[in-house]
């Protein structure tokens, strides 16, 4: 482990320990609507506490560009947070400043206290020094479990780390561990699955990509632009035929590295984007003229699964088709099952994340049987990308 965890904080009694958390979470009439992010730092927290710490936690919520937004207020957040600890959670109206220092003062060995958003100030996207002080002032220990954000240099994601004794999160732990056995020193053969819509949005993913694994598999509308840049007619399917000589130079750089590209053979085509709507298999080399594909078909979902069958690791971004109407989530359905089966077995170590993958594994019911999910985001994909996330690079460096 080249950073410390939880696991090196002892005789924390007592003492004021900062937790940056991600609580960013979605709200619909002033009611959390999916607590997944709160459920998942839990467990650092609880741990907190239960070891008599002084449980101080910092966390953003929407973009309220450095001034107090009432509705952007992680006040709305604090009823969420108890229920999920079922603790009380006490709640200060300023991050720094007399607010948060007088609440702090009121605390006991083991209490939760939860600062108003950080982006409220200016200095937290800018990580002005002065902002990091006011931050630092209020604690004795940091703690970052906030992955999902460790891509922004920012104060309460970077800063303090150059203030206070710095550790990572049971989150950001785990994450950094599944992350570390999905493409930092995994076992191989590895596979990727890359999917979505567009290759404009991950270009630089790709490219890393081809240097890391074995195969790489392009689903969804992005595989229509490098079947296209084979010459092949896609007809209306979702393409960006501006980007054909980006896809042969990916597909260039993977011979030069010795990985493979997988793209479909055949595909699902219909008429309209719609649930339900007429479709059939067709040859991709095949697809008429006033067709789109919206999902890959029989022929390529046996080749995926064959090479998931062969990997010892997979990692996963982004799903094969159109998954959230039916009948096009097939192939997505059917390859995530095959994952999961392998995991369960033993056999393969899974990792995925972005939004549309959680929501496809969710929508497959395999979510719980992958190594790892994760939530992330933007951090997920920047670390698939090779990108440096500042919030974990100055962990490792502590």
């Amino acid at each position: 482990m080249t950073f410390k965890t939880l696991d090196d904080l002892t005789a924390i009694a007592g003492k004021r320990v900062l937790v940056r958390v991600d609580l960013n979470v979605p709200v619909k009439d002033g009611v959390v609507t999916d607590a997944t992010r709160i459920e998942r730092v839990a467990p650092t927290i609880r741990e907190l506490s239960e070891k008599g710490a002084k449980v101080i936690l910092l966390a953003h919520f929407g973009r309220p560009k450095g001034e107090p937004v009432a509705d952007m207020s992680l006040k709305t957040i604090a009823p969420a947070v108890e229920d999920v600890l079922d603790q009380r959670v006490h709640f200060a109206a300023d991050c720094i400043g007399d607010k948060a220092k007088n609440a702090i003062a009121e605390m006991s060995d083991g209490d939760v206290l939860l600062l108003e958003n950080t982006r409220f100030h200016k200095g937290e996207e800018k990580n002005e020094p002065a902002f990091v002080e006011a931050l630092a002032a209020n604690g004795d220990i940091y703690v970052n479990d906030a992955f999902s954000a460790a891509h922004r240099a920012h104060a309460s994601t970077e800063g303090l780390a150059h203030h206070l004794p710095a550790y990572a999160g049971r989150t950001m732990q785990a994450e950094l561990e599944a992350l570390e056995q999905g493409l930092g020193q995994p076992k191989r053969p590895v596979v990727a699955i890359v999917g979505g819509a567009k290759v404009s949005t991950k270009i630089d993913l790709l490219q890393n990509l081809v240097t890391k694994v074995d195969a790489l598999v392009i689903g969804g509308g992005m595989a229509n632009t490098f079947i296209a840049a084979k010459g092949i007619n896609v007809g209306k399917s979702l393409c960006e035929h501006d980007l054909a000589d980006t896809a042969k130079a990916i597909i260039a750089a993977a011979d030069k590295a010795g990985c493979a590209i997988v793209l479909p053979d055949d595909g699902v085509i219909a008429r309209e984007f719609k649930a339900g709507a007429d479709n059939e298999v067709v040859d991709i080399n095949a697809i008429p003229a006033d067709a789109m594909v919206l999902d890959v078909g029989p022929k390529s979902i046996a080749a995926v699964n064959d090479w998931i069958s062969k990997a010892e690791t997979l990692v996963w971004n982004g799903p094969l088709g159109a998954f959230e109407i039916a009948p096009f989530d097939r192939a997505t359905v059917a390859v995530a099952k095959h994952a999961a089966a392998r995991t369960r077995q033993g056999s393969l170590v899974s990792v995925a994340g972005g939004g549309d993958t959680v929501a496809a594994l969710n929508h497959a019911e395999v979510a719980d049987d992958f190594s790892y999910v994760s939530t992330a985001g933007g951090a997920f994909l920047e670390w698939m990308e090779g990108k440096p996330l500042p919030g974990v690079d100055i962990l490792k460096q502590k």
